[in-house]
């Protein structure tokens, strides 16, 4: 059983930092490719970014590229999403999720275990 817990999220000021974690547990999470996605009120849930099990390889939304990191610890354990210069558009809730299939990282149907999520709002 794969679990995925999400924490770091908060009210920040636009032009600020977050950083997001999360927490994996199962014996095989470190396999698994690794993704963030999320989700605004009101619309549907969108890829941000996404890590290769080696951690050689990772990709992002066109929106973050430049302003958010995404990494995991060499244990492949935990999962990291460094947020800079934040905009009153990045507010939403944030998962996390393991990719269990398919090859497309940003499909999120490819992801076949998510946490609950973590609300990130910033301000104007």
């Amino acid at each position: 059983q794969v679990q995925l817990v999400e924490s770091g999220g908060g009210l920040v000021q636009a032009g600020g930092s977050l950083r997001l974690s999360c927490a994996t547990s199962g014996r095989t999470i470190g396999t698994y490719s690794m993704g963030w996605f999320r989700q605004a009120p009101g619309k549907e849930r969108d890829f941000v970014a996404a890590i290769s099990w080696s951690r050689s390889d990772t990709y992002y939304a066109d929106s973050v590229k430049g302003r958010f990191t995404i990494s995991r610890d060499n244990a492949k354990t935990t999962v990291y999403l460094q947020m800079n210069s934040l905009k009153p558009e990045d507010t939403a809730v944030y998962y996390c999720a393991a990719r269990s299939r398919g090859t497309n990282y940003a499909a999120s149907g490819n992801y076949g275990y998510w946490g609950q999520g973590t609300q990130v709002t910033v301000s104007s």
